[in-house]
């Protein structure tokens, strides 16, 4: 009887501790990606030049470049500076902009890229997506996976613990994420990869039901464990349905309609998620989106993002148009602009009473 198998581009090596960096060189001998070290280096201009300084040592034969903005114009200016010279593979070190540029870059020149994450903002460390800006707004583009993932959580620690927040709104939006998948094969016929959605669901469940903060290494080693199964899941699908759903609708919502008060992308997808779960009307799942969220700082309702209650209803009224094809809860719901304004209401008055319940007297009285 033939034994039948799917072949996964997963990354080769996923090392995430604290020191990781410091195992680079071994890693690109160790794995043949780069024996000798050849390799491009991609860092930020922030933070990479202290990066270069403390460790350019460590590789040689490297040569550094710098990557200016998270654009599509930035990444063909990467392209540009690399092919120039000969390399066995990019590295790229910094957030998700570098991360995204330097993924961009690689497949352009058809060289195999490790991603060294020093931030945790947002999935994107090992999945098979580069999200740059355009002359149109944002743009999502394929590309190669990642060959290798470090992620060093000692470069974790001097991240801005917002961003590093960023990435569990991101994590936790894929339970609603894999629900529209769910609800696109019942009701549409639409083909569904259980593998993926297995990945992509454990992942985020993981971190919803960790006790732990962005200050322990225990919950940011569970994060990021997470946010790259979350990339794999990507993968093994071939397209983003396992990680983004109404929750990244609406955030692509928030970005063309008011791009210069985006925030943090898993900020908004984290709400995004609350608001489909509520839509959905699962109280379970929307109180544990919504205590999770609030839990650990994230925005929670409307105005945490910045955005008035008019503003969001516009906002949730325009999502569907962002993802054409793309079946979730929003395009299920079909919603008109009344109907959006009345749930927008809804959903601000019920996040408030999860989150800041009345308080109750020994005799068992709610106080107002």
């Amino acid at each position: 009887m033939p034994l039948l198998a799917r072949l996964i581009p997963a990354p080769l090596v996923v090392d995430v501790r604290r020191g990781a960096l410091a195992e680079l060189a071994k890693i690109l001998a160790d794995q043949r990606i780069s024996p000798s070290g050849r390799v491009a280096i991609a860092v930020g201009a922030t933070h990479g030049p202290v990066i270069q300084e403390t460790f350019q040592h460590g590789l040689v034969g490297a040569d550094w470049f710098t990557v200016d903005g998270c654009t599509i114009n930035a990444a063909i200016k990467l392209v540009e500076k690399i092919r120039s010279q000969q390399y066995d593979a990019i590295v790229g070190i910094g957030g998700g902009t570098v991360l995204d540029v330097t993924k961009f870059a690689a497949a352009r020149l058809g060289l195999p890229m490790v991603a060294v994450a020093t931030n945790l903002a947002h999935d994107g460390i090992a999945s098979p997506i580069s999200t740059l800006d355009n002359d149109a707004g944002r743009g999502s583009y394929s590309v190669p996976a990642p060959i290798a993932v470090l992620v060093d959580l000692d470069l974790i620690g001097h991240a801005p613990p917002r961003s590093v927040r960023s990435g569990i709104g991101d994590l936790v939006s894929n339970l609603s994420a894999t629900a529209d998948w769910e609800a696109a094969n019942r009701l549409r016929g639409e083909a569904i990869d259980g593998l993926a959605v297995s990945i992509a669901r454990t992942a985020a469940q993981a971190v919803i039901d960790h006790p732990g903060s962005v200050s322990e290494d225990a919950f940011l080693t569970t994060l990021a464990e997470g946010l790259v199964l979350s990339g794999i899941s990507m993968l093994v699908a071939g397209n983003s349905k396992p990680s983004s759903g109404a929750c990244h609708e609406i955030s692509h919502a928030i970005d063309l309609l008011y791009p210069e008060r985006r925030g943090f992308h898993g900020e908004q997808v984290g709400m995004g998620a609350a608001f489909a779960w509520f839509l959905r009307g699962d109280v379970d799942k929307f109180n544990a989106t919504v205590d999770c969220l609030y839990r650990h700082g994230l925005p929670v309702r409307p105005i945490d993002l910045g955005f008035s209650l008019e503003e969001f209803s516009e906002i949730v009224g325009y999502a569907p148009q962002t993802r054409p094809g793309r079946f979730t809860v929003l395009e299920e719901a079909a919603l008109t602009p009344e109907r959006v304004v009345v749930k927008v209401a809804d959903f601000n008055d019920q996040v408030y009473a999860r989150t800041h319940p009345a308080p109750i007297t020994p005799e068992g009285r709610i106080l107002d």
